[in-house]
């Protein structure tokens, strides 16, 4: 396959997750602007979904506070910002037609009127009322193109190299969301780990269509940070984790090393983030720091995206 071919697919699949994954920031902060204020002084939370999303200098030099308003608008629909869910899309859909023949009829439509629809709505017409079911649809679109991406596509080198950016997405997306809990909405970093702002932890949950999940899992209505944690980070039954992502990862480079016969540097980084992953533990994690953690994770995920555009000729 053309490295221009295998790259369009990457980031037509990475591109439409982080549409998806944009939304579900944008939802966290907007639930929990809605709580009561518990602690003073640490409840930032349009700033944190900037920082969350790594939008906070672009913001910086078209606004000056973060206002609600603002950050909505910027990160649903600023073409200036190339993260925004717009931006996301409209990149989505031209490197999908740029590999029209390499799809499903099924893929291309799901993205083409996901791209179409949206370009339809005005930023006035998303009001407060109306942004949850707005998110909540961007999020469907994303899901029926994943749908018919795993229900279409022929398991061959485009399906893999599509599965490669759409979980490269998610795990830096479920790190990034994590993080937003602890790096601007707790206190004091001696807060981590415990009971504060516990429902805050439930909203963090529901951003990623977890909280029930978890409440089944753990058999428990409480939501702990140390198990809401583990549940985002080790545990491979949450689709949404970083071991679950790093387990497709793996599956998708292994496919592909057995369709050319040939493994390289990007597969020896993602087996070694996965077999971490297996062997790590919330003690260890916790002790040497949350946010630390989430740091090192997000600074490798994307040395692992750049490695597999190296070894896969990327353009």
């Amino acid at each position: 396959m053309l490295g221009r071919t295998a790259s369009s697919l990457f980031w037509m699949s990475r591109y439409v997750e982080r549409a998806e994954n944009m939304a579900r920031l944008l939802e966290v902060g907007y639930r929990i602007s809605l709580m009561p204020g518990a602690v003073e002084g640490h409840r930032d939370e349009w700033r944190s979904t900037l920082l969350s999303a790594a939008c906070e200098y672009g913001y910086s030099q078209k606004h000056k506070e973060p206002t609600a308003e603002n950050v909505i608008n910027f990160l649903l629909f600023d073409l200036d910002n190339p993260s925004s869910i717009k931006s996301c899309l409209m990149t989505a859909r031209n490197n999908g037609r740029a590999v029209r023949t390499a799809l499903s009829r099924d893929v291309w439509e799901s993205i083409n009127s996901t791209w179409n629809e949206f370009s339809r709505v005005t930023p006035e017409s998303v009001s407060a009322a109306r942004l949850p079911e707005f998110l909540e649809w961007i999020r469907q679109r994303s899901m029926a193109f994943r749908g018919a991406l795993l229900g279409t596509m022929l398991r061959t080198d485009n399906y893999y190299f599509s599965q490669l950016g759409n979980f490269i997405e998610r795990a830096d997306s479920t790190a990034r969301i994590l993080d937003v809990k602890y790096y601007i909405l707790l206190p004091r970093p001696s807060d981590v780990g415990s009971d504060l702002d516990v429902q805050q932890w439930g909203q963090i949950l529901r951003s990623v269509s977890a909280h029930r999940a978890y409440r089944w899992f753990y058999r428990d209505s409480r939501y702990k940070p140390w198990l809401v944690s583990e549940f985002l980070i080790l545990r491979e039954e949450m689709p949404r984790s970083l071991r679950f992502s790093y387990q497709w990862i793996n599956t998708a480079l292994e496919g592909l090393a057995g369709l050319y016969g040939k493994r390289t540097e990007c597969h020896d980084m993602a087996s070694q983030r996965l077999t971490a992953l297996r062997q790590g533990s919330m003690d260890d994690i916790f002790k040497d720091g949350l946010h630390e953690f989430l740091q090192d994770f997000i600074n490798e995920n994307s040395r692992l995206s750049a490695a597999i555009a190296r070894n896969y000729n990327f353009p």
